[in-house]
């Protein structure tokens, strides 16, 4: 199940995300618009809903959630842009790292 979070995740959200790996939950954040987008079988899953709710696919940065450990990882498919200076499944730019785990710390 997709969980959009405009707002802190309840730990019913936190359930529903996690339908699909158990402990771990693929989350993506919209940097500019401070929304969260987490759940689902792939990144592209969040990211479309995301997209649906006006979200900018620039704007969209990719990783995950260990429920168990706590631990953020900011790799994702959607975070190949070669156009955008990321050609890497890892978010390389240090300022969207910065309002990515910042955005990941407040809404879980």
């Amino acid at each position: 199940m997709i969980v959009y979070l405009e707002t802190k995740a309840t730990r019913q959200d936190i359930k529903n995300a996690s339908e699909e790996y158990g402990d771990y939950i693929k989350i993506v954040v919209d940097v500019e618009r401070k929304v969260l987008a987490m759940g689902g079988r792939l990144h592209a899953d969040a990211e479309e809903v995301l997209l649906k709710k006006g979200s900018r696919q620039r704007d969209l940065w990719g990783g995950g959630y260990d429920i168990n450990t706590k631990k953020v990882d900011m790799q994702a498919m959607i975070n190949l842009r070669p156009g955008q200076g990321n050609d890497s499944m890892e978010i390389l730019d240090p300022d969207f790292r910065t309002k990515f785990m910042k955005l990941v710390e407040d809404l879980l």
